[in-house]
């Protein structure tokens, strides 16, 4: 007799989900669509998608950050590190041009910047100065933030280093994160001043004296040496450099005699002295300028009195200013005469920050 036998055999199935991963990135989770258009719309509203779209959130490392997704790719592009320098030495204000990293030319940016790593941030406005708030109206294109020409931060303050970094926005819900950061350094405040006496342009040690020598009385006679001034700032407004005399003239005291200072031409009076411009050059900035008063030519002067009076001058930052003048004198049969007339000239260099 035989005898029915069943024989069952068991499946079974064990399933694994593995997330995509390398040692730099995991994707943490992720879906798919059911397939179709990437757009659905109604009278209404649309949307916008990609089938089979990646959920879940940004993933990141240390050094790079991924955004996954229509709404990510439809943002604006990180900007790159901009450029950041002080081309001028500057105490108070840095240049900045954007990188527009192939945004489209109507994109927006946002600019940051800090004076300790970020732990404080403050944010240029639209009138390039630095404020602590970020308003709509400090985003501009980077036309606006001067192109390719770039533009000032102002209002800084002096022997600082700075660091700044931008962000990008085209349309809505399009604003991207900060890209990477550059970093510049303001300039302390300066001031360059020097004195030489020489025939020609050299550099001299003290002390700063003028000898006129032997005068003949009716004739116009030139110092033999000329003062030569150096002057260099980053003033914001330049400055200038003044000249008095303490006595207005030269005094003899031993005859009781003053050769009176004038402004004017010596040549038709019977004595005076005065101060004439002889040379004005910069290396860069300025200009380095002399005052209409001295800058003569003939036997005309400008006179050195108890006033200050200004007779080079920048009106912005300048470097390498060189500047020289000399002495006239004119006296008369009926002056007496002297070894010991004199004057105390004085130079002063201001800045104007």
């Amino acid at each position: 007799m035989k005898t029915n036998k069943k024989i069952i055999t068991t499946f079974a199935w064990m399933f694994f989900l593995v997330l995509p991963a390398s040692t730099n990135y995991q994707l943490k989770d992720y879906g798919f669509g059911t397939g179709g258009t990437d757009k659905s719309s109604s009278a209404d509203y649309s949307l916008e998608a990609i089938t089979g779209e990646l959920s879940g959130n940004q993933s990141s490392s240390a050094d790079y950050k991924i955004g996954p997704g229509m709404v990510f790719t439809g943002q604006a592009n990180v900007p790159a590190a901009p450029t950041f320098d002080n081309p001028g030495n500057y105490y108070n204000k840095l240049r900045i041009i954007l990188n527009p990293s192939n945004n489209a030319s109507d994109t927006k940016f946002a600019i940051a910047i800090s004076d300790d790593d970020f732990v404080t941030t403050g944010y240029v406005q639209n009138d390039n100065t630095v404020g602590a708030s970020l308003g709509t109206e400090d985003y501009q294109t980077y036309d606006l933030w001067g192109g390719a020409s770039g533009f000032f931060a102002i209002g800084l303050a002096a022997d600082t280093t700075y660091k700044v970094k931008v962000k990008a926005m085209h349309g809505r819900f399009s604003e991207t994160d900060y890209g990477p950061s550059a970093t510049a350094a303001t300039d302390p405040q300066a001031l360059s001043f020097d004195l030489d006496i020489s025939a020609t342009d050299l550099e001299t040690s003290a002390p700063y004296a003028i000898d006129l020598g032997s005068v003949t009385y009716g004739s116009v006679v030139d110092s033999p040496d000329k003062a030569w001034v150096d002057f260099a700032t980053n003033g914001e407004l330049g400055g200038n450099v003044t000249i008095s005399g303490a006595n207005a003239g030269l005094l003899s005291p031993s005859a009781g005699h003053l050769v009176s200072s004038l402004s004017g031409d010596l040549d038709p009076v019977d004595e005076g002295f005065g101060v004439q411009g002889s040379s004005i050059a910069q290396i860069s900035g300025g200009p380095f300028i002399m005052d209409a008063l001295y800058e003569q030519t003939g036997n005309i002067v400008g006179i050195a009195d108890a006033a200050d009076r200004e007779i080079f001058s920048s009106a912005s930052p300048v470097s390498g200013g060189r500047g020289s003048f000399l002495l006239k004198v004119k006296t008369a049969r009926e002056t007496p005469s002297g070894i010991d007339y004199g004057e105390i000239l004085t130079l002063t260099a201001t800045v104007n920050f």
